[in-house]
Order: C-alpha cells, then sequence, then structure tokens
C-alpha cells in the first residue's frame, strides 16, 4: 500500500509506531508535518524508522494551499493513495487542563480547526488521490472517545467530538468514490502529545485497573494494526465507525471489581 502519514512528532508517537510497523509489512510511506520545528523534528524522527520513507513533506493543515500543494507532491511520486494516517491534534493551553468555563472563543477555534476540521480539509485534498486506489482507500484518525466528557480533557473533547462525526459525513459524502473514513479510539498514552496536556493523569494512571485487557501507557504499538487493517482492503466494508483499541475500557460501565480468587469445593 502507498500509505500518507501525517503527525509523528516523537518516537513515542502513535503515528510513529503506525508508520514503523507499515514498514515492516512492506508498505511505502510518506511522512508530512507542519513546517518549522515541528518538520525538523520529523526528519530527524524519520531516520529511525525500519527504511527511508519516499518523502518528508511540510504541510500545515490549516492553510488550503499547502495541502495542495502537498497533494502535488504526492502525486509526483505515487499515482494514489491507499491509505491516510490523520493523527493531527492540538489546543492551546488555555483549552484545557479544567478550564473549559474560561476558555475564549480564540483558543476555542484553534482547537477545532486543528483537531476537528482539519480531518475534512485533508480528506477532500488528497480526494482525487485516494479515489483512484484499486482496492478503495482507507482515512484513519485518531481520537479520544468524545462520547464522554473526561477530566481535563476540556475543548480538546469538543474538538474530537467533531472529528468524530465528520468522519461519519466524510464516509457517507466520500463512499462512492470508494474512500472509506474511520476512526481509532486509543487507550491513553504517555506521548509528547498526552503528557502536554495538564493533569493527564488523572485519565492515564488508573486506566489497567479498568480495563479488562490492562492497559500499557507506554505501548503505541497495540494501534498500529488496527489501523493499518482500517486503511487496507481487508476494511473494505469498515467505513463512518470508530474502533476502540483501549483494552475494553470503553464496554466497561462500572470500575472493575477485583478478581475472585478460585472457589474452593
Amino acid at each position: 500500500m502507498n500509505l500518507l502519514i501525517t503527525g509523528i512528532t516523537t518516537q513515542s508517537s502513535i503515528a510513529y509506531a503506525i508508520a514503523e510497523e507499515a514498514m515492516n509489512q512492506g508498505h511505502e510511506v510518506i511522512l508530512t508535518n507542519p513546517p518549522g520545528r515541528a518538520f525538523s523534528i520529523c526528519e530527524r524522527i524519520a531516520k529511525r524508522l525500519p527504511r527511508e520513507p519516499v518523502a518528508v513533506l511540510p504541510m500545515d493543515v490549516t492553510d488550503p494551499e499547502q495541502i495542495a500543494a502537498t497533494a502535488k507532491e504526492v502525486s509526483e511520486h505515487w499515482d494514489h493513495v491507499d491509505g491516510l494516517l490523520h493523527a493531527i491534534a492540538y489546543a492551546p493551553e488555555s483549552a484545557l487542563g479544567g478550564n473549559f468555563l474560561n476558555t475564549e472563543w480564540e483558543d476555542v477555534a484553534k482547537a477545532i480547526h486543528i483537531s476537528g476540521y482539519s480531518l475534512a480539509a485533508l480528506t477532500v485534498g488528497m480526494r482525487d488521490l485516494l479515489a483512484k486506489a484499486p482496492e478503495g482507500a482507507g482515512v484513519v484518525s485518531l481520537t479520544f472517545d468524545a462520547s464522554v466528557a473526561w477530566p481535563v480533557y476540556d475543548w480538546m473533547g469538543s474538538a474530537k467530538a467533531v472529528l468524530e462525526n465528520s468522519a461519519r459525513y466524510l464516509a457517507r459524502d466520500l463512499g462512492p468514490d470508494g474512500i472509506r473514513v474511520n476512526t481509532v479510539s486509543a487507550g491513553p498514552i504517555k506521548s509528547l502529545a498526552g503528557g502536554s496536556i495538564p493533569g493527564f493523569s488523572q485519565i492515564a494512571d488508573s486506566w489497567a485497573d479498568n480495563s479488562p485487557l490492562g492497559w500499557d501507557t507506554k505501548d503505541t504499538t497495540v494501534v498500529a494494526g488496527p489501523a493499518l487493517f482500517l486503511m487496507s482492503p481487508a476494511a473494505r466494508a469498515v467505513t463512518g465507525t470508530v474502533m476502540h483499541v483501549d483494552g475494553g475500557y470503553h464496554a466497561m460501565g462500572a470500575p472493575l471489581a477485583p478478581t475472585p480468587g478460585p472457589v474452593s469445593a
């Protein structure tokens, strides 16, 4: 598969784990990150991958001209894109950490634009390349269960709600082009993105205790397989869905009781 992967910030990021596993499976990969320091970091981190990406391109998803320019550059390497990973999220500090009631619209708008709306902007910008995928294309975005309110997550939670609902509408409108759009709701990962949220440990530290399968907040690799599945033809009839990769946490209605010991005769 030809896979366009955004959002590698560090080696601990979910996007890195997905790119690494994609290369291990023999797929071709192009990376993107915003211009400036973030792009320089991505270029450096890319050297740690199993092999050299086809390209590493600068792209700011809030700038339509940059999206168009990136699509053109991608088309110079490939005639189609089989999979697109949207691993892009940002909110100003004032929009996080328990400050929901006091956040100004300017900061809310920035969070929603980058973390929510950008999925539609990027997918539509790459539509022509995605529509040419011989077996249909899979767009995957990373979310954090937007069906509930979390401690400290605040306006990022609202942005993720925009993201998840946008994925459903994109699935509706792009299905005739053979383009599938899904989201992966992973459990909390102590990456650069997660660690930047004030009070993030309030969510992360008890996750394993309330997940039937347990949860390792440092293991990003568990997300790679499901994300690649959703980008692959194996998921050809899956679109508009949220796949939970969280150890089963989302399915529990209350904290887990201690596991009972063996029953004596």
